[in-house]
């Protein structure tokens, strides 16, 4: 048994904290749920003692920071809990206001809960929140008012959302160590070139020998490295800078967008990851009332390759002249052909938005097995042309030493 800390909901609409024992999470909000409570957070007191001293850091440090898009996860979900336990829609967010974790999301939820007071919908006072709700969240949300099935539409906008933030950070820490390995890789060689290998500039000068080549080349490089490093960086970094520049252009952007999913072998992965989050928006918006032309344009507004953004309105077009999605989509040649027949079953058995989540899980699995495999196979890879580097280095330094002194090898 662990002792839990909790924030609750009376009936009334009061929040209520405290601590609790439980022997896990969901027996903790079980029991508030049975103590007559509308549980919104709760946990273990040592998890949440940790984290409190860092939140209160945070809020005085960055108390002006931009809302991000784990906090509006954090929002739906909370949202979504007051809205089904039956209280109305200002006071769910009176309740929020409360539980904010900073001065921003307090000064954002305020706005939203005037203009609902105000007599706007949730729609409307989620659009005029420019830049921190997307489009398909606020046609989320006015799918859900028009149908009158706001909470549920909420639990699987804060579902899409946790779904989305997971494979991130699966990606993020997958590639955790191969970052780490890759910055000690080329710091030791920076420092072997920068610091050690010149220190030996000196013995081979004076033994008044030859130095072998592949030691000359070891030399050179590490002269460049302690004469140029810095204008080497400043290069890279405005090389970074000129690319992502150019970037913005729309032609450029096409033509990168293009080669992305068309290359080899990586192509295909990241084929793959536009398929998923193109099929579980979809999806999402289908299920929940949207057209399908409709769904179709916000998807395409949502959508980061402008390549496949393209062929997507194509489909949209041909779709308002009654030829379905799944040939037209076929006719592109832009998507996976897996995606495209699973499409069209869908739309034959007149469950496409349930086959369009079906392909969001085969795709998301697929990417996350082909990351897997990709990293496992990285590490060593990494690993080997590491020693390969610091082996050279040190066997032309090793080989000069042994030519200047006349020692056989």
């Amino acid at each position: 048994m662990a002792f839990y800390q909790y924030k609750a909901v009376t009936p009334g609409g009061e929040v209520q904290e405290g601590v609790l024992e439980a022997s896990s999470t969901p027996a903790a909000i079980a029991r508030l749920q049975e103590m007559g409570l509308i549980p919104i957070r709760a946990q273990e007191a040592a998890a949440a003692k940790g984290a409190a001293p860092a939140a209160r850091a945070a809020a005085f440090s960055f108390g002006r920071r931009k809302v991000n898009e784990e906090d509006i996860g954090v929002i739906t979900r909370e949202l979504a809990t007051l809205l089904r336990a039956g209280l109305p829609l200002d006071r769910a967010f009176e309740i929020l206001i409360n539980l904010a974790a900073s001065p921003r999301i307090v000064e954002l939820l305020t706005k939203i809960r005037n203009d609902v007071r105000g007599g706007q919908s949730l729609s409307r006072a989620l659009d005029a929140q420019r830049g921190v709700f997307t489009r398909f969240y606020v046609n989320m949300i006015r799918a859900g008012e028009a149908g009158g099935s706001l909470p549920t539409v909420l639990v699987r906008l804060a579902e899409y959302m946790e779904r989305a933030k997971a494979l991130r950070d699966n990606v993020a820490a997958s590639v955790t160590y191969p970052a780490f390995l890759a910055v000690v890789s080329v710091l030791a060689v920076v420092i072997l070139l920068g610091v050690v290998v010149p220190r030996f500039k000196p013995i081979f000068a004076g033994a008044g020998k030859a130095v072998p080549t592949i030691t000359q080349i070891v030399i050179l490089a590490g002269d460049i490295m302690r004469n140029w490093g810095f204008a080497i960086l400043i290069g890279l970094a405005l090389l970074g800078f000129l690319m992502m520049r150019r970037l913005r252009d729309p032609e450029v952007r096409y033509r990168f967008d293009r080669r992305r999913v068309t290359a080899p072998v990586v192509g295909d992965l990241f084929a793959k990851v536009e398929m998923a989050r193109f099929s579980r928006t979809l999806g999402t918006l289908l299920s929940n009332g949207v057209t399908l032309v409709s769904a179709l344009a916000i998807v395409r507004e949502t959508m980061a390759n402008a390549w496949l953004a393209e062929a997507v309105g194509n489909v949209a077009r041909e779709l308002k002249e009654g030829r379905g999605l799944g040939r037209p989509m076929m006719e592109t040649g832009r998507f996976p052909m897996l995606a495209v027949h699973m499409i069209m079953v869908g739309e034959e058995t007149g469950r496409l938005d349930e086959m369009l989540m079906q392909v969001a899980e085969t795709y998301d699995r697929e990417v996350e097995v082909a990351i897997s495999r990709a990293l496992s196979l990285l590490q060593p890879v990494m690993i080997v042309a590491m020693a390969a580097v610091i082996g050279f280095i040190i066997v032309a330094i090793l080989y000069a030493m042994l030519s200047v002194y006349d020692l056989p090898m």
